[in-house]
């Protein structure tokens, strides 16, 4: 790894480990010890979710106008604020507002620190290094580790600290990202930024191939979110109750830390960046087939089986989509684009997340054969990688740094 490469999967570790200490334990909080009502408590936990995911375009686009480094400090700022405010937070309105700033600290740091290791996976792979998808491997193992260590984390500061357990929670995680503050603020390159190019939102958004991959991977997401709503509803049917979640989500956490750099050694030397994105979606839908298959079965063997699968087409399909994303959108603009493929997928997720929910409630295994056809037709949607990329990653002085590539500078 470079020190860059080092700098942004540690700190994504520290990130996501700070963040899971207390995601976990939120909703409970907001039940129980504030007393909020069910409906209350879905809206908090959705406004976060939208204040994130909805604004990675936010993030993304500030990042390409000033830069990683001030988006990434100003979304660890911000993230230590809304923790260290939800740690003393006693009503609604207060608890809202600090659940929101905290998701849109994560709507700045994501996109800048995504865009920034495929520009550095870009270019290490062009001066010699390893290829783009060992190093955004790499880059999805540190975050996975943290969302692993987080809920571990958490437990452990839920243990022994009797009434203000959550509160020690948010400022062990505030502290985590003073670290991570602290460590940008100290070995993060300056520069990267750009004065405002007219028209970049409409070039970004009217690249066919950018839209088509935007609805590939939202076929992905869609499949994913399935852990937290087919899978329990899987689990509930089979033994009566969600006893094994907790495991199955700790399986498919070990799972990516463990195995995604072997499965991109393995994928990298037959597939390219397109191909391992449909092979992934295709072991998605198989996941979903499988489970259809399984569920005559007793026991958990079709919710173990759905984890697996799904899993292993996360490991693909996730460093695989980033390390596209460069090939097909202009560099000055890659940060908008790593941040609106998250925004455009947010929204199909959202759009499509009652009908699912209905479907669900089908009985037999319907329901998992119509998911599968999700990531199926995603597969279709995948675009190939054109001949040679639109743009070139720019250094952190703001030059566009090609040297290192066999076919110089082409325009975007």
């Amino acid at each position: 790894m470079t020190p860059l490469t080092r700098l942004l999967t540690v700190s994504q570790f520290a990130f996501n480990a700070g963040f899971f200490a207390v995601l976990p334990y939120l909703a409970d909080h907001l039940g129980g010890a504030l007393g909020l009502g069910g409906a209350l408590v879905g809206l908090v936990l959705g406004l976060r979710t939208f204040s994130q995911q909805g604004l990675f375009v936010v993030g993304g686009a500030l990042t390409d106008r000033y830069g990683p480094r001030p988006v990434v400090l100003a979304g660890c700022a911000l993230r230590i604020v809304g923790f260290v405010w939800l740690a003393f937070a006693a009503n609604p309105w207060t608890v809202t507002g600090a659940v929101v700033l905290v998701g849109f600290a994560a709507a700045l740091f994501s996109p800048a620190v995504e865009s920034e290791i495929a520009r550095e996976a870009l270019r290490t792979e062009r001066s010699g290094g390893p290829r783009r998808t060992r190093t955004l491997a790499r880059f999805s193992v540190g975050g996975q580790a943290g969302a692993l260590l987080g809920p571990v984390l958490g437990a452990l500061l839920l243990y022994g600290t009797g009434d203000a357990h959550f509160r020690t929670a948010c400022l062990a995680g505030a502290a985590v990202f003073a670290l991570v503050l602290a460590a940008h603020a100290r070995l993060m390159p300056r520069g990267g930024g750009q004065e405002r190019r007219p028209g970049e939102w409409r070039t970004v958004l009217g690249e066919r191939r950018f839209l088509r991959l935007a609805l590939a991977y939202s076929t992905y997401l869609l499949a994913y979110n399935q852990l937290y709503l087919a899978l329990p509803a899987e689990l509930d049917r089979a033994t009566g109750s969600q006893t094994a979640l907790g495991w199955l989500f700790a399986l498919s956490s070990a799972l990516v830390v463990f195995g995604s750099t072997p499965l991109e050694r393995l994928a990298a030397t037959r597939l390219d960046s397109p191909a391992m994105v449909r092979a992934g979606l295709l072991l998605i839908a198989t996941a979903f087939a499988a489970t259809a298959a399984l569920r005559t079965y007793e026991g958990v063997w079709a919710a173990v089986t759905f984890t697996v699968l799904l899993t292993l087409g996360q490991m693909l399909v996730l460093p695989a989509t980033r390390a596209l994303l460069p090939d097909l959108v202009d560099a000055r603009s890659l940060g908008l684009a790593t941040g609106a493929l998250s925004s455009l997928s947010g929204l199909v997720v959202l759009a499509a997340a009652a009908p699912v929910g209905a479907l669900l409630d089908l009985a037999g295994p319907t329901p998992w054969l119509l998911l599968a056809t999700a990531p199926l037709l995603g597969l279709t949607l995948v675009p190939a990688r054109p001949d040679a990329p639109t743009g070139l990653p720019a250094d952190h002085r703001g030059r566009t740094t090609h040297e290192a590539s066999p076919q110089g500078r082409r325009p975007g």
